[in-house]
């Protein structure tokens, strides 16, 4: 290695995905004032390249095009050239991806944009090869043509970009359009339900042939769905479809058997072979979202699958200040010799090396039976290796397994004449012996810069994990998270929040010069995890937060016109667009979640305007629910909690009793989606007395923990035992 040829100004930057590309030929700038100067100075085309740090065509373009000598230069002479990490600045890469999709009909990472020196986009797409191909025309061909183009037909491009923009300003317009009504909850309920179920894979689970993804959004739709139409076979069925998909993702290659957690998304129809970089916040989500099929279901399965990602997330994923970090690569070096990395090096075996590590004889099996021999035929491994080529196209995973259960326990037992009660000792002792064994390899990239947003989603795993498996060691751990955020990505004189910082020498946690400022989402999926940390430890200091923020996106981000938010604020002249997402994909889009958010902060505080907000945003998106509500099904499940109006449900009693512990464990163990919870701890000074006069007339009776249930602030006859409140929370 030595000292490195190349020095670029992105080695001031404190995100890792920049900083990996500091040592380019390239003369990349970050995004910012400098590089726009630049532009107009000396008016040349600036060349726009977004990625993120775990984006596996990200690391193959850098290495076939930013790190070649020739392309460097033809890109140093040309253009100004720009890098920028989509995960610190989601509102440049929307505006840009926008601008991709719309003029290619696709989109994705690397990002590679043109644009005029006033930022306008003329000509975009994502990954290019670097030299001319059959099908394919390479980075340097276009390179020069663009060039080219520019010096003689500027004003061709220039006119051209600007109708290209008000193209996009038109057709990326979300607003009210004349009627002010939400849409009806059952028709979009319905809907969305129908186009699920037409979409569903029977047999493995999930939404679509290949490739697959882990879609949280759906799997909480479907619970909803189940909640409203519990008697129905449709009811039935869409909870069938829900723990289906998560059994199958949880036997699959998707999921981590040896170390924990779950990969991006499955490139085929069984959920076997991943691409296999792990994101926080699917881990979020996904531990969310098993708690919730726990508490439905009673099956301890689904617990476990949960502590699983919890464990995962608390060992590789936390800084030692309490926040999460963003993201573990899918490729990384096989050996501590080898000298280039590969996808899945880190988590894929040859059998041969899971024979030797399990050689045992195992007593009472078929004879000759070893440890290896259980352990195989339970998670599908072959000796050729069980990856399809078509599945492998750089043959990277040539001769390798990737673990999927492929049996029951009772049929790999079976097969090897074993105690079925006995499997599971042998089956953890492998894992175990296999997870000592992977240690030793070298690890992949770990992004440790750290998100508000994704920080958010974490918490909210761990505070619905810990409400629901009654796992109190979960709800400090949130906790700890939400004092990170308010400690490192909260500015208390501002009342704002900032959108990332970054882990720096010694373990101290860094911000960059100038801190991003949070975005929509940011906002919203912190709000989210105050409520949830709020209703599972019941802190009122997190409650009193949540309502501050929610205040301050509403200043920050509403659009009073046309309703609804915009994902980014108003005054930043190098943003052409201020968009509203509309769809809820890999992660719910902000204006999804902030429906729920704002109904539960009404029912915290007795304003009733931020109802009215959530019927606006509604409204807003009323065509598209309408229409495809399956894009965005997070929202349609907010319709739902609309027009059923959030029951408050009170609990009188002293916090520290056993009676009261008794009556909150009940609330925590039920599915009950359309609910917020409160404890009336009788401190009439408080937070939450002070915020609803109505608590006050609530008391205890015979001085026992009491519950209520109220809608719209009038309350129910009380109820003393958790048998009576659990018929009232499952009607």
């Amino acid at each position: 290695p030595g000292i490195p040829r190349h020095t670029n100004r992105l080695i001031k930057e404190k995100s890792p995905y920049l900083l990996q590309h500091a040592h380019n030929p390239v003369d990349w700038y970050p995004w910012g004032q400098e590089a726009f100067d630049k532009a107009k100075k000396e008016n040349k085309l600036i060349f726009l390249s977004v990625g993120y740090s775990t984006c596996h065509w990200c690391h193959v373009m850098e290495e076939e095009s930013f790190k070649n000598e020739e392309i460097g230069e033809i890109l140093n002479k040309n253009f100004v050239c720009i890098k920028v990490d989509r995960e610190e600045r989601p509102d440049v890469d929307k505006v840009y991806m926008t601008f991709v999709q719309a003029t290619s009909g696709g989109g994705g990472w690397p990002m590679s944009v043109w644009l005029t020196p006033d930022l306008k986009p003329f000509v975009g797409g994502t990954y290019f090869p670097p030299e001319d191909g059959i099908h394919r025309v390479g980075f340097r061909t276009v390179l020069l043509r663009i060039a080219e183009q520019w010096k003689e037909n500027k004003d061709a491009l220039l006119e051209n970009s600007q109708k290209i923009l008000e193209a996009l300003l038109h057709s990326s317009e979300i607003r009210v359009r004349g009627q002010e009504s939400p849409p009806p909850s059952k028709e979009v309920m319905a809907t969305c339900f129908q186009q699920l179920s037409n979409s569903y894979d029977e047999n493995y689970g999930g939404f679509s042939e290949s490739p697959k993804f882990p879609t949280p959004v759906n799997l909480n739709f479907l619970f909803m769905y189940w909640a409203l139409h519990r008697t129905t076979p449709e009811g039935a069925q869409a909870l069938q479809m829900a723990l289906h998909t998560l059994k199958m993702m949880a036997h699959g290659g998707i999921h981590d058997h040896i170390g924990q957690g779950f990969h991006r998304y499955s490139t085929d129809q069984h959920w076997h072979v991943p691409h296999f970089e792990k994101m926080l916040y699917d881990q979020g989500q996904l531990a969310a979202t098993y708690s919730r099929a726990f508490q439905i279901s009673g099956d301890e399965f689904f617990a476990d699958v949960a502590q699983d990602i919890l464990l995962y997330v608390s060992r590789d994923l936390s800084d030692q200040s309490g926040g999460f970090y963003s993201a573990e690569d899918a490729d990384s070096y096989p050996t501590a010799a080898s000298g280039e990395k590969r996808e899945g090096a880190f988590c894929v075996w040859a059998a041969e090396e899971i024979r030797t590590l399990l050689p045992d004889l195992v007593e009472g099996a078929t004879e000759g039976t070893t440890l290896g021999d259980v352990f195989m035929y339970h998670y599908g491994v072959k000796e050729t290796g069980n990856v399809s080529p078509m599945k492998d196209p750089h043959q990277e995973l040539k001769g390798k397994n990737v673990l999927i259960v492929r049996c029951s326990p009772e049929l790999t037992a079976a097969q090897f004449g074993l105690e079925p009660g006995r499997l599971g000792a042998l089956l953890r002792e492998g894992r175990q012996r296999l997870s000592a064994a992977r240690a030793q390899r070298p690890r992949p990239h770990l992004d440790t810069k750290m998100l508000a947003a994704w920080n958010g989603l974490m918490i909210s795993g761990f505070a619905q994990a810990g409400a629901a498996l009654a796992k109190q060691e979960y709800v400090s751990r949130a906790a700890q998270a939400a004092a990170f955020l308010q400690r490192h990505l909260f500015d208390p004189t501002s009342g704002r929040l900032l959108r990332s910082c970054y882990r720096g020498k010694d373990n101290t946690v860094e911000q960059s010069a100038v801190p991003i400022q949070g975005f929509l989402e940011d906002y919203v999926f912190v709000i989210q995890a105050l409520f949830d940390l709020y209703e599972a430890s019941l802190e009122q200091s997190w409650l009193e937060w949540a309502l501050q923020l929610q205040r301050m996106q509403d200043k920050l981000f509403w659009d009073p016109k046309g309703f609804a938010y915009f994902s980014s604020e108003a005054g930043d002249p190098s943003l052409l667009l201020r968009l509203k997402d509309d769809q809820d994909g890999a992660e719910p889009t902000a204006n999804s979640v902030t429906v729920t958010n704002l109904l539960r902060a009404a029912c915290y505080s007795g304003h009733t305007e931020w109802v009215e907000k959530a019927g606006q945003i509604l409204a807003a998106f009323s065509e598209r629910l309408q229409k495809i509500p399956i894009a965005l099904p997070e929202m349609a499940r907010a319709t739902a909690v609309f027009h059923q109006t959030l029951k408050q449900v009170v609990i009188c009693g002293d916090p520290q009793g056993a009676d009261t512990r008794e009556m909150l464990r009940c609330v925590h163990s039920v599915f009950s989606p359309n609910k917020v919870l409160m404890l009336a701890d009788g401190d009439s000074a408080g937070f939450l007395y002070r915020q609803l006069p109505f608590l006050a007339s609530l008391e205890r009776k015979d001085g026992k923990a009491t519950a209520y249930l109220c809608s719209n602030f009038t309350c129910s006859l009380p109820v003393t035992s958790p048998q009576e409140l659990r018929g009232m929370l499952c009607p």
